[in-house]
């Protein structure tokens, strides 16, 4: 889908745009005000102050930052922390990495406790109606049926998510004006100095901004989902939404000033403003809009880690396209992580109001993340005058410091939970620092010397054929380069003779949806070196576009392959194609004594691990020969001396 189909601006594109973006920001309401008054007494500080501060975080941050700002650091259309380190990279050297897999790890493990905290507070609506029900069963029951559902996509019920949103943002303005006409004078909060004063005068008030941080919890999966909708329809929705949102609040402020009692109690002032004859109907659509949030996380997460993958940031694990619609991925791994760590976050938290102390800590540290690789974009690409990138930088980070600061008490809410992080982060830091460690003991041969040989043994009928096309996967950047295991793999004591080699090299591009090949004949008929350009957005489903490229080039006569055999018979007339994985393993002679050991054993257990390369590359195993080779790796010290003494 091209940017300039996705930036088009049409009835039906709002309405995606709503159901796709706004999940998570969309169902806030359900529990902000209720976090910010807690067991506190009411008062006209607290409740004005509340709403002046969640009014002025969604201008900042929201609109500002994340709307106006960020939106336009699209890479081709996509957005996100990996589509921002793409395109920002080449002018890190090395520094960009760490923040961003901080940044992606705090967005996936912040991820597990959306659903729940959102599923939970629509349903603890219920014990309005039905005192003491057991809400935690509930909640697992449609936790456990959205991640079971997700291995047949969701394009069928995506088509409703749109309109669902739209009635749910909607009832979100009637609700607020039904309240806000009772207390008009609520609009003041609007002014600034209420935030100043809650925050400084206020008992502990600066601590409030914890709770007040979780309005704008949804931003950053806000610009992760950018290349679904365009930027366009996202500002231009975003009008609606901010009105319906800051409408609610001030009639749940309203109804705060004018209800008559010292404190809230238990009570969620979201359900407390609806008439009690639309309870059910406003817990119903409450639901429904947290599990549109939780779908929208989901599929968020899913795409997060397809392009860690194709940047080297996570072990190639198995990809599934459950439907035909373009962009739609599902990952069994991940749904099963998401699915345990949600099922255990509502088990050990138990309800919405224990979840709202643990929630927003680690999005804090994806939103300054962000705003660091943000201000390289600024400054390389966008040509911004440093003192104005400075000017910026210094307003974001003083209000996301700010959070962070406030969030860091939540850590003895959840810290089991930072091992979760933990092990997300030394995942994606492991495989990407020990796949540049391994990448170094690689050694390249040239590819036009070998080419005699490869000749003669392809003409060699002493030597029984093992197939008519032998593709070989290379790491080999330099046209006219490949490894040396390669070549002492065909030439094995049971040499490999094929009538075609094919060498064929995968480029990942800093471009998300780049799809071309590039073809060197070294040897005419013989040997040849495909280069197939792939974007980080895009699943290399290899045995596909390899023998598609065949077509093309059998069909255009740009290779002579049409007047010779291609291992085809009148009961086959597929070709004779064979793909060669070479699988790397550890020596068990190695004693590791480097400091970057750690990196290479952590690297080939997650290696082992991970799905299997022929499935990861989308290969029919029938078409696969997987070679086991032992890869020996001395010390570095041991190393050195062998090249000073030869």
């Amino acid at each position: 889908m091209s940017t300039q189909t996705v930036n088009k601006v049409t009835a039906a594109s709002l309405l995606v745009a709503l159901g796709i973006i706004y999940g998570d920001i969309g169902t806030s309401p359900l529990y902000v005000m209720k976090s910010i008054i807690g067991n506190r007494p009411i008062s006209e500080l607290l409740v004005y102050g509340g709403i002046s501060c969640v009014f002025w975080t969604l201008t900042f941050q929201t609109t500002f930052k994340y709307i106006f700002l960020t939106l336009s650091a699209d890479n081709n259309g996509e957005g996100g922390v990996f589509s921002l380190y793409a395109l920002v990279k080449r002018f890190g050297k090395g520094k960009l990495v760490i923040p961003t897999i901080l940044g992606a790890t705090t967005l996936l493990a912040d991820g597990i406790i959306t659903p729940p905290i959102s599923v939970a507070s629509a349903v603890e609506g219920l014990d309005v109606i039905i005192p003491d029900i057991p809400t935690i069963p509930i909640v697992i029951v449609i936790l456990s049926a959205l991640f079971f559902f997700q291995r047949f996509g969701t394009q069928k019920v995506g088509s409703l998510f749109g309109p669902a949103m739209v009635v749910w943002f909607s009832m979100l303005f009637v609700l607020g004006i039904s309240q806000i006409i009772h207390h008009p004078e609520i609009i003041k909060a609007l002014n600034p100095i209420y935030a100043y004063e809650l925050l400084v005068e206020y008992p502990h008030g600066f601590w409030l901004l914890g709770a007040v941080f979780l309005c704008t919890t949804g931003a950053e999966a806000l610009y992760s989902d950018l290349g679904h909708c365009g930027r366009k329809n996202i500002r231009i929705t975003w009008g609606f939404v901010k009105i319906s949102l800051l409408v609610n609040y001030l009639g749940q402020a309203s109804w705060l000033m004018t209800q008559g009692n010292p404190s809230l109690s238990s009570r969620n002032p979201f359900y407390a403003i609806m008439p009690e004859w639309f309870l059910i109907f406003g817990i119903i659509i409450a639901t429904a809009a947290a599990i549109i949030a939780s779908q929208a996380l989901i599929s968020g997460s899913y795409t997060l880690i397809n392009e860690a993958i194709s940047l080297n940031f996570w072990p190639r694990v198995a990809l599934k396209n459950p439907t035909d619609l373009k962009g739609q991925i599902y990952i069994p791994s991940i749904n099963a992580i998401l699915w345990t760590g949600c099922i255990m976050m509502i088990l050990y938290f138990k309800n919405s109001a224990h979840m709202e102390a643990a929630y927003g800590f680690s999005i804090t540290i994806a939103m300054l993340m962000t705003t660091f690789l943000l201000s390289y974009y600024l400054i390389y690409i966008k040509k911004m005058k440093i003192g104005w990138v400075a000017l910026l930088l210094l307003i974001f980070s003083t209000i996301e410091i700010s959070f962070f600061v406030a969030n860091v008490v939540k850590i003895k809410e959840r810290w089991m939970f930072l091992f979760f992080e933990l092990f997300i982060f030394m995942v994606m830091y492991v495989w990407y620092y020990s796949r540049r460690l391994n990448n170094k003991f690689l050694k390249f041969v040239n590819l036009v010397e070998q080419t005699p040989m490869l000749k003669e043994l392809s003409e060699d009928d002493s030597i029984p054929k093992y197939s008519t096309h032998l593709i070989y996967l290379s790491k080999a950047d330099r046209t006219y380069e490949i490894e040396e295991k390669v070549m002492k793999s065909i030439f094995a004591k049971k040499p490999k003779r094929a009538d075609v080699y094919w060498f064929l090299h995968i480029n990942r591009t800093n471009e998300p949806f780049t799809l071309n090949y590039e073809v060197v004949e070294i040897l005419d008929d013989k040997v040849i070196k495909v280069i197939l350009n792939v974007g980080f957005r895009v699943q290399p489903k290899v045995e596909l576009y390899f023998k598609r490229i065949v077509q093309e080039l059998v069909q255009r006569k740009e290779l002579s392959l049409h007047i010779r055999p291609d291992g085809s018979t009148k009961y086959n007339a597929e070709p004779d194609f064979k793909f060669v994985i070479i699988e790397k393993f550890l020596s068990v002679e190695n004693e590791f004594s480097i400091k970057n050991d750690w990196l290479l054993t952590s690297y080939f257990i997650l290696k082992r691990l991970s799905i299997s390369d022929e499935k990861a590359f989308g290969l029919d195993r029938s078409d696969v020969a997987i070679e086991k080779v032992p890869m020996v790796y001395h010390p570095v010290s041991n190393i050195a001396l062998e090249r000073k003494s030869s």
